[in-house]
């Protein structure tokens, strides 16, 4: 609750101009944290790493459009998933990402990276190292940071309300422990099972498919009728046919 009261304060700093004797002084680009830290203005034809950056935490507003590609490239889809981003948080959507968007970033932002309601150690109950899964650690963290964002994106839209993961990365060794199949996501670090609470996993399943998951499988699935399961798998496979999904 303290990290997001600061964040807010930080933001309401940022967005004012300092009057000094009746003269306005602007302040320069805003610095979040230390993570990372945008200038300038980002619109179709942008590209680089500052578009890779915003791509990773608006990939989750993408609707029922396909999931938006991590690519560096500002094109109509991260256009669209602009918008639908800042009309989830109250901002002009013209698909712009200047500094009002920027600063909306920053605050849902923590130091490392992550959005504010989620963590790495959410993400990885396995070990500390993010070793021992089908890809590299620093693949399986970066994967694990993607869904975060999109996790977010999906809190958001279900009215704020926590979503509790309950499994993210496993290592081969703790996806064999707990019975997971030798192919999961899980070993990738780019999946997420989230167990019921404020939300029905039903309802889980189905918001899923507004946040940019290829993977959605939950109730009336085999094995999946007590959480609801989202990934990035390279294909679209929905199935939580109890859900109507």
């Amino acid at each position: 609750m303290l990290r997001r009261t600061a964040r807010l304060l930080l933001s309401l700093v940022m967005t004012l101009s300092f009057a000094v004797a009746g003269a306005v002084v602007t302040a320069g680009p805003a610095q979040a944290d230390g993570c990372y830290t945008w200038s300038g203005t980002l619109s179709q034809g942008s590209s680089g790493a500052a578009v890779s950056q915003l791509q990773i935490r608006v990939a989750g507003h993408v609707g029922s459009a396909a999931p938006l590609v991590i690519d560096g490239e500002f094109g109509p889809a991260t256009a669209a998933a602009v918008k639908r981003f800042q009309s989830a948080y109250g901002l002009a959507s013209d698909g712009i990402a200047g500094q009002n968007t920027f600063n909306k970033i920053y605050e849902l932002q923590d130091n490392d990276c992550t959005p504010i309601h989620f963590t790495y150690a959410e993400l990885n109950t396995c070990n500390s190292t993010w070793a021992g899964g089908a890809v590299s650690a620093a693949t399986a963290k970066s994967n694990a940071l993607r869904t975060m964002w999109k996790l977010e994106a999906m809190r958001h839209a279900m009215g704020d309300q926590p979503l509790r993961v309950t499994s993210g990365f496993r290592s081969t060794a703790c996806n064999a422990a707990v019975g997971g199949a030798s192919n999961s996501r899980h070993l990738y670090g780019d999946a997420a099972d989230i167990g019921s609470g404020p939300h029905t996993l039903c309802s889980l399943a189905q918001n899923a498919r507004n946040h940019g998951f290829n993977g959605i499988l939950g109730p009336g699935y085999p094995d999946h009728n007590d959480h609801a399961h989202v990934d990035h798998r390279s294909g679209r496979f929905w199935s939580a046919p109890s859900c109507g999904v």
